[in-house]
């Protein structure tokens, strides 16, 4: 099972998950890809995908288990990596998306959703309980960068996941450019085969 994770003020009709949700049904899988619409509230964001685990671990216990997280995402994705032992594809990911809360302080508007909501100290403070301090595995991760991320310093990234193996692209930018190219990448290291016909 598959559970994409999408970053601050994004949502499941974002470009990325728009892609997978496309690339699932073509090859019949879509029973096999969860992308929730998560809260702006750390706390309760990450409730949701610790109950969306639990829930695949009660009725799909036997199939693999892999996070594919974008920029606050794969914040998020790398601490439950770790909390569940399991698979994870980071893509252009914050590392310490705590400090960039501050700048958003106060309203924001989701641009898909168009919920609005106040964004408080208290946020920054329940992102902090999610840092992950030691990669324990790096052969569970893939990270997935592009120079030209306009929204975070990739350079943050190759520090924080240097024992992972990593793919970086020159240019791009933040939505990561033609993501479409590794589809089947990204699937395969999640345990999906992609020449087989799921039903």
């Amino acid at each position: 099972m598959l559970i994409y994770i999408h970053g601050f003020n994004s949502s499941p009709e974002s470009f990325k998950a728009s892609l997978l949700k496309i690339y699932a049904d073509k090859i019949n899988m879509p029973d096999m890809l969860e992308i929730p619409a998560l809260s702006h509230d750390p706390a309760i964001a990450m409730d949701q995908l610790i109950q969306l685990v639990h829930k695949y671990q009660k009725h799909n216990a036997m199939r693999p288990l892999c996070f594919i997280g974008s920029s606050l995402g794969g914040y998020y994705a790398t601490w439950l990596a770790e909390k569940f032992d399991s698979r994870v594809v980071l893509i252009n990911p914050a590392v310490k998306p705590y400090e960039l809360f501050e700048d958003y302080l106060g309203y924001n508007r989701n641009i898909y959703s168009g919920e609005e909501y106040m964004l408080t100290m208290d946020h920054v403070n329940q992102l902090k309980k999610y840092q992950v301090k030691e990669i324990t595995n790096p052969d569970r991760y893939l990270l997935m960068l592009q120079t030209g991320d306009d929204v975070l310093d990739y350079n943050q990234a190759l520090e924080k996941y240097a024992a992972v193996p990593t793919i970086v692209e020159e240019g791009g930018g933040h939505e990561f450019s033609g993501f479409d190219r590794h589809l089947e990448t990204v699937l395969a290291f999640c345990g999906i085969n992609c020449l087989k016909a799921y039903s």
